[in-house]
């Protein structure tokens, strides 16, 4: 199903564009994802429309058979980009897990604003962006993936998420397409 239309009422969610992630080799090209997740943010913010930075310090507690990275991170990882232009207005979220809503309070600071509808960005594709579409999903919003706004370490997983799992969480479309379906200015 193609894009049918935003919400009045919704948010911006953009997934660890941070300085220990955008040096990683991702396809897509991380470039292109940070422009277009920076024109996305202008957009909302122009409209009065929440934007959501997240980034990640840490993960889940729970036993994997794939190793984690282990040790302390340089100093800086965590900060959000610059290109992000990070707003006074913008909430900021930090997880400990793959998605946004787990291990943080983004549920009720989006509830208590209204919003009924995300749109999300970001990294990775089949972890962080996926799981946080997931959870919105769960939680109740309407779901869009801004899909030419996010990437991956590993192409099959961006490939698979974009495919076969999105279309079943909400709806899909470009940062052109999503940015000219925004409400005029909400008061």
């Amino acid at each position: 199903m193609a894009l049918t239309t935003v919400d009045p009422h919704t948010a911006l969610i953009i997934i660890d564009l941070q300085k220990g992630v955008i040096g990683l080799r991702t396809v897509p090209a991380i470039a292109d994802i940070i422009d277009r997740a920076g024109l996305l943010a202008d957009a909302f913010r122009e409209r009065g429309l929440p934007v959501v930075l997240v980034n990640v310090d840490g993960g889940a507690p729970g036993r994997t058979e794939q190793p984690r990275p282990t040790g302390s991170r340089p100093y800086g990882w965590t900060d959000l980009i610059p290109a992000l232009n990070q707003n006074p207005s913008d909430i900021v979220v930090t997880k400990r897990s793959w998605g946004a809503f787990a291990t943080t309070d983004l549920d009720a600071r989006l509830k208590a604003r209204g919003v009924t509808q995300v749109v999300i960005a970001g990294v990775a594709t089949g972890t962080g962006v996926e799981a946080t579409a997931r959870q919105a999903y769960e939680q109740g919003f309407n779901v869009t993936l801004a899909i030419d706004a996010m990437t991956d370490l590993r192409p099959e997983a961006h490939a698979y998420s974009i495919t076969n799992v999105f279309p079943r969480l909400g709806e899909t479309g470009t940062s052109e397409e999503i940015i000219n379906l925004l409400p005029k200015r909400i008061a």
